[in-house]
């Protein structure tokens, strides 16, 4: 079997209390432990700081729909070559969008796949985030604004693209495997 990612696999047992806790509430939820998890847990600040502002990103119920903030993670991630992401963050979408279809719509194209013309601007600006931050000017926001998003919405999108560029990159050096459970989940 190959290993998870290139990283030191710590012992549960043998990780900070709040770590292992997290660690254990997720595997109690989902009846498994995301690789990703394990691949982070042998840096505990870096984990804690990773899981906070994910959270904060993530679990937001105001402005975007958390179906849209993982259409975002799935593009970026897709448009990366983040496989971990893709399959583990597409299987959050389509639980999300209560959609069989949607993350493979949108990891192979998002500009075909079966989204709103205002989502379709949404993954526009985390694409161009994404590849070309530098470029962003005004016109991309008035363009959001006039697709509906507002100024909060915005920085949702750009932050989400942005800290799943990251995530990307180190799920990539470390060769992080996705768990086998995410490719069939929600697709029933």
């Amino acid at each position: 079997m190959k290993p998870i990612a290139r990283t030191p696999i710590p012992d549960l047992n043998a990780l900070p209390e709040d770590i292992r806790a997290r660690i254990l509430t997720v595997q109690e939820k989902s009846g498994f432990i995301p690789n990703v998890f394990l691949m982070l847990a042998h840096r505990p600040e870096e984990f804690r700081a990773f899981m906070a502002y994910h959270d904060t990103l993530m679990d937001k119920s105001e402005g975007l729909s958390k179906a849209e903030r993982e259409m975002i993670v799935v593009a970026v991630s897709s448009r990366n070559q983040c496989q971990y992401c893709v399959v583990a963050h597409g299987a959050i979408l389509r639980i999300r969008a209560k959609n069989p279809l949607i993350a493979d719509q949108i990891a192979a194209n998002w500009r075909k796949a079966d989204i709103t013309e205002k989502q379709r601007a949404m993954l526009d600006f985390a694409i161009k985030v994404t590849d070309r931050a530098n470029e962003v000017n005004e016109a991309d926001h008035e363009a959001l604004r006039a697709a509906g998003f507002d100024d909060e919405a915005i920085w949702d999108i750009a932050a989400i693209a942005a800290f799943f560029g990251m995530s990307n990159r180190l799920a990539n050096v470390t060769n992080l495997r996705p768990n086998d459970e995410f490719y069939a989940m929600g697709r029933g």
